[in-house]
Protein backbone atom coordinates (compact mmCIF):
# COMPACT_ATOMS: atom_id res chain seq x y z
CA UNK A 1 0.00 0.00 0.00
CA UNK A 2 1.29 3.33 -0.42
CA UNK A 3 -0.24 6.33 0.99
CA UNK A 4 0.68 10.10 0.55
CA UNK A 5 2.45 12.02 3.71
CA UNK A 6 1.32 15.90 4.46
CA UNK A 7 4.60 17.22 2.69
CA UNK A 8 4.34 16.77 -0.78
CA UNK A 9 6.24 14.75 -2.74
CA UNK A 10 6.92 11.94 -0.22
CA UNK A 11 4.68 8.88 0.22
CA UNK A 12 4.95 5.88 2.97
CA UNK A 13 5.14 2.41 1.45
CA UNK A 14 3.53 -0.35 3.59
CA UNK A 15 4.58 -3.77 3.25
CA UNK A 16 2.31 -6.56 3.89
CA UNK A 17 -0.22 -4.41 6.10
CA UNK A 18 2.93 -2.54 8.23
CA UNK A 19 4.65 0.59 7.61
CA UNK A 20 8.41 -0.41 5.71
CA UNK A 21 10.01 2.64 4.68
CA UNK A 22 8.96 6.14 2.82
CA UNK A 23 9.87 7.16 -0.66
CA UNK A 24 9.99 10.51 -2.83
CA UNK A 25 7.67 10.38 -5.80
CA UNK A 26 10.81 10.54 -8.21
CA UNK A 27 11.90 7.18 -6.36
CA UNK A 28 8.61 5.88 -6.96
CA UNK A 29 8.17 6.89 -10.41
CA UNK A 30 12.02 5.48 -11.43
CA UNK A 31 11.08 2.05 -9.53
CA UNK A 32 7.18 2.16 -10.72
CA UNK A 33 6.10 1.03 -8.04
CA UNK A 34 2.26 0.57 -7.45
CA UNK A 35 -0.55 -1.11 -4.95
CA UNK A 36 -0.04 -4.37 -5.09
CA UNK A 37 3.22 -5.00 -6.21
CA UNK A 38 5.83 -7.02 -4.25
CA UNK A 39 9.00 -6.02 -2.91
CA UNK A 40 11.59 -8.58 -2.34
CA UNK A 41 14.78 -7.55 0.72
CA UNK A 42 16.45 -6.56 -2.23
CA UNK A 43 14.37 -4.51 -4.32
CA UNK A 44 13.59 -2.77 -1.02
CA UNK A 45 17.10 -2.13 0.07
CA UNK A 46 17.71 -0.56 -3.79
CA UNK A 47 14.58 1.43 -3.56
CA UNK A 48 15.80 3.19 0.17
CA UNK A 49 19.21 4.24 -0.75
CA UNK A 50 18.17 5.35 -4.18
CA UNK A 51 15.65 7.06 -1.43
CA UNK A 52 18.70 8.26 0.36
CA UNK A 53 20.26 9.83 -2.46
CA UNK A 54 16.79 11.64 -3.69
CA UNK A 55 16.73 13.35 -0.19
CA UNK A 56 20.35 14.26 -0.46
CA UNK A 57 20.11 15.36 -3.96
CA UNK A 58 16.75 17.34 -3.06
CA UNK A 59 18.85 19.12 0.23
CA UNK A 60 21.62 19.99 -2.25
CA UNK A 61 19.26 21.61 -4.46
CA UNK A 62 18.07 23.99 -1.63
CA UNK A 63 21.88 24.73 -0.77
CA UNK A 64 22.62 25.54 -4.18
CA UNK A 65 19.37 27.74 -4.90
CA UNK A 66 20.64 30.63 -3.56
CA UNK A 67 24.20 30.77 -5.21
CA UNK A 68 27.02 28.76 -7.11
CA UNK A 69 28.93 26.62 -4.64
CA UNK A 70 32.10 24.77 -4.84
CA UNK A 71 32.34 20.22 -4.86
CA UNK A 72 33.47 21.24 -1.62
CA UNK A 73 30.70 23.51 -0.24
CA UNK A 74 28.24 21.06 -1.52
CA UNK A 75 29.84 18.53 0.33
CA UNK A 76 30.37 20.09 3.53
CA UNK A 77 27.22 20.89 3.40
CA UNK A 78 25.47 17.29 3.40
CA UNK A 79 28.29 16.17 5.98
CA UNK A 80 26.73 18.76 8.30
CA UNK A 81 23.51 17.00 7.65
CA UNK A 82 25.04 13.35 8.57
CA UNK A 83 24.65 12.44 5.58
CA UNK A 84 26.78 9.28 4.30
CA UNK A 85 30.02 9.44 1.82
CA UNK A 86 28.58 6.85 -0.34
CA UNK A 87 25.02 8.96 -0.59
CA UNK A 88 26.97 12.29 -0.54
CA UNK A 89 29.29 10.87 -3.87
CA UNK A 90 26.10 9.45 -5.78
CA UNK A 91 24.57 13.05 -5.14
CA UNK A 92 27.77 14.99 -6.22
CA UNK A 93 27.50 12.44 -9.70
CA UNK A 94 23.80 13.43 -10.33
CA UNK A 95 24.53 16.78 -9.77
CA UNK A 96 27.05 17.03 -12.03
CA UNK A 97 25.51 15.39 -14.93
CA UNK A 98 22.88 18.30 -14.68
CA UNK A 99 25.44 20.72 -14.85
CA UNK A 100 24.43 22.15 -11.30
CA UNK A 101 28.20 21.43 -9.88
CA UNK A 102 31.06 22.58 -11.69
CA UNK A 103 33.85 23.57 -10.07
CA UNK A 104 35.59 25.66 -13.20
CA UNK A 105 32.08 27.64 -13.72
CA UNK A 106 32.17 28.28 -10.00
CA UNK A 107 36.23 29.45 -9.89
CA UNK A 108 35.54 31.77 -13.82
CA UNK A 109 32.16 33.47 -12.05
CA UNK A 110 34.41 33.88 -8.64
CA UNK A 111 37.37 35.70 -10.54
CA UNK A 112 34.93 37.67 -12.59
CA UNK A 113 32.81 39.25 -9.45
CA UNK A 114 35.71 39.62 -7.34
CA UNK A 115 37.26 41.47 -10.20
CA UNK A 116 34.45 43.43 -10.76
CA UNK A 117 33.17 43.91 -7.33
CA UNK A 118 36.56 44.33 -4.58
CA UNK A 119 39.34 45.62 -4.00
CA UNK A 120 41.97 42.05 -4.19
CA UNK A 121 44.41 40.34 -6.21
CA UNK A 122 45.03 37.08 -7.89
CA UNK A 123 47.23 35.90 -4.67
CA UNK A 124 44.19 36.43 -2.41
CA UNK A 125 41.44 35.25 -4.43
CA UNK A 126 43.71 31.68 -5.37
CA UNK A 127 43.43 31.56 -1.65
CA UNK A 128 40.08 32.00 -1.42
CA UNK A 129 39.65 29.44 -3.88
CA UNK A 130 41.51 26.84 -2.21
CA UNK A 131 39.89 27.26 1.18
CA UNK A 132 36.69 26.40 -1.21
CA UNK A 133 38.62 23.30 -2.64
CA UNK A 134 38.75 24.25 -6.16
CA UNK A 135 41.94 22.48 -7.69
CA UNK A 136 45.21 24.78 -8.62
CA UNK A 137 44.41 23.89 -12.65
CA UNK A 138 41.10 25.06 -12.31
CA UNK A 139 41.99 28.25 -10.34
CA UNK A 140 44.52 29.10 -13.18
CA UNK A 141 42.39 28.38 -15.86
CA UNK A 142 40.34 31.40 -14.33
CA UNK A 143 42.49 33.69 -13.32
CA UNK A 144 43.48 33.97 -17.28
CA UNK A 145 40.37 36.39 -17.08
CA UNK A 146 41.55 38.77 -15.08
CA UNK A 147 43.76 40.58 -17.62
CA UNK A 148 47.00 42.71 -17.01
CA UNK A 149 45.70 46.04 -17.43
CA UNK A 150 42.56 44.96 -15.64
CA UNK A 151 45.06 44.25 -12.53
CA UNK A 152 46.81 47.61 -13.18
CA UNK A 153 43.47 49.20 -12.74
CA UNK A 154 42.48 47.97 -9.80
CA UNK A 155 45.82 48.29 -8.02
CA UNK A 156 45.88 51.66 -8.65
CA UNK A 157 42.49 52.53 -7.03
CA UNK A 158 43.70 50.90 -4.19
CA UNK A 159 47.18 52.48 -4.33
CA UNK A 160 45.12 55.67 -4.05
CA UNK A 161 43.09 54.88 -1.70
CA UNK A 162 46.15 53.60 0.39
CA UNK A 163 48.35 56.96 -0.08
CA UNK A 164 45.28 58.92 0.86
CA UNK A 165 44.84 57.09 4.00
CA UNK A 166 48.45 57.66 4.96
CA UNK A 167 49.02 61.12 3.68
CA UNK A 168 50.23 62.26 7.07
CA UNK A 169 52.71 59.79 7.13
CA UNK A 170 56.43 60.52 6.32
CA UNK A 171 56.70 59.83 2.52
CA UNK A 172 58.97 56.82 2.82
CA UNK A 173 56.68 55.61 5.09
CA UNK A 174 53.40 56.44 2.97
CA UNK A 175 55.15 54.65 0.26
CA UNK A 176 56.03 51.68 2.32
CA UNK A 177 52.28 51.53 3.69
CA UNK A 178 51.06 51.49 -0.02
CA UNK A 179 53.43 48.66 -1.38
CA UNK A 180 52.73 46.86 1.64
CA UNK A 181 48.95 47.39 1.63
CA UNK A 182 49.24 46.24 -2.10
CA UNK A 183 50.46 42.82 -0.94
CA UNK A 184 48.28 42.31 1.17
CA UNK A 185 45.67 42.59 -0.98
CA UNK A 186 46.86 39.99 -3.17
CA UNK A 187 48.84 41.63 -6.15
CA UNK A 188 51.87 40.12 -7.36
CA UNK A 189 55.16 42.08 -7.20
CA UNK A 190 55.22 42.87 -11.16
CA UNK A 191 51.94 44.23 -11.14
CA UNK A 192 52.90 46.08 -7.69
CA UNK A 193 55.61 47.64 -9.69
CA UNK A 194 53.72 48.93 -12.67
CA UNK A 195 50.91 50.48 -10.23
CA UNK A 196 53.73 52.55 -8.43
CA UNK A 197 54.91 54.01 -11.37
CA UNK A 198 51.57 55.24 -12.41
CA UNK A 199 50.25 56.83 -8.96
CA UNK A 200 51.60 60.13 -8.08
CA UNK A 201 53.50 59.92 -4.58
CA UNK A 202 54.72 63.41 -3.90
CA UNK A 203 56.88 64.54 -0.70
CA UNK A 204 55.46 67.96 0.52
CA UNK A 205 58.61 68.65 2.83
CA UNK A 206 56.33 71.79 4.38
CA UNK A 207 53.91 68.79 5.32
CA UNK A 208 56.19 66.47 6.60
CA UNK A 209 58.38 69.30 8.37
CA UNK A 210 55.21 69.83 10.32
CA UNK A 211 54.56 65.92 10.75
CA UNK A 212 57.84 65.90 11.99
CA UNK A 213 58.07 68.62 14.26
CA UNK A 214 55.07 67.92 15.88
CA UNK A 215 56.06 64.26 16.90
CA UNK A 216 59.44 65.34 18.14
CA UNK A 217 57.88 67.20 20.52
CA UNK A 218 55.89 64.55 21.90
CA UNK A 219 58.90 62.10 21.97
CA UNK A 220 61.03 64.47 23.33
CA UNK A 221 58.64 65.13 26.21
CA UNK A 222 58.04 61.63 26.83
CA UNK A 223 61.80 60.76 27.05
CA UNK A 224 61.88 63.57 29.62
CA UNK A 225 63.43 60.87 32.86
CA UNK A 226 66.31 60.50 30.65
CA UNK A 227 69.80 62.43 30.66
CA UNK A 228 70.46 64.66 27.62
CA UNK A 229 72.53 61.94 25.85
CA UNK A 230 70.03 59.38 26.31
CA UNK A 231 67.03 61.37 25.90
CA UNK A 232 68.28 62.63 22.64
CA UNK A 233 69.22 59.03 21.25
CA UNK A 234 66.35 57.74 22.31
CA UNK A 235 64.00 60.46 20.81
CA UNK A 236 65.92 59.92 17.76
CA UNK A 237 65.62 56.05 16.82
CA UNK A 238 61.90 56.68 17.51
CA UNK A 239 61.72 59.14 15.16
CA UNK A 240 63.63 57.19 12.84
CA UNK A 241 61.69 54.45 13.42
CA UNK A 242 58.59 56.16 12.65
CA UNK A 243 59.77 56.71 8.36
CA UNK A 244 61.54 59.91 8.90
CA UNK A 245 65.01 61.08 7.12
CA UNK A 246 68.18 61.28 10.05
CA UNK A 247 69.23 64.91 8.63
CA UNK A 248 65.39 66.17 9.27
CA UNK A 249 65.39 64.64 12.26
CA UNK A 250 68.43 65.81 13.24
CA UNK A 251 67.94 69.44 11.86
CA UNK A 252 64.10 69.27 13.95
CA UNK A 253 65.69 68.11 16.78
CA UNK A 254 68.25 70.96 16.89
CA UNK A 255 65.83 73.54 16.95
CA UNK A 256 63.39 72.01 19.24
CA UNK A 257 66.37 71.43 21.45
CA UNK A 258 67.80 75.46 21.22
CA UNK A 259 64.29 76.59 21.77
CA UNK A 260 63.63 74.89 24.96
CA UNK A 261 67.04 76.33 25.92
Amino acid sequence: MIEAQKRAGRYNVYLDGKYAFPISESVMIKYRIFKGMVIDKDLQTEIIAADDVAKAYNRALDYLSGQLRSEKEVTDKLKTLEIDDDVIESTLERLREFNLLDDQAYASAYVRTMRNTSDKGPIVIRQHLRQKGIGENLIDNALVEFKDDELVENGVAVAEKLAKHYARKPFSTQKQKVIQGLMTKGFQRETIDQVMNQIELTRDEDTETDLLTHEAQKVWRRNRRYDDRERLNRTKRTLYGKGYQFDDINRVLDTLIEGND
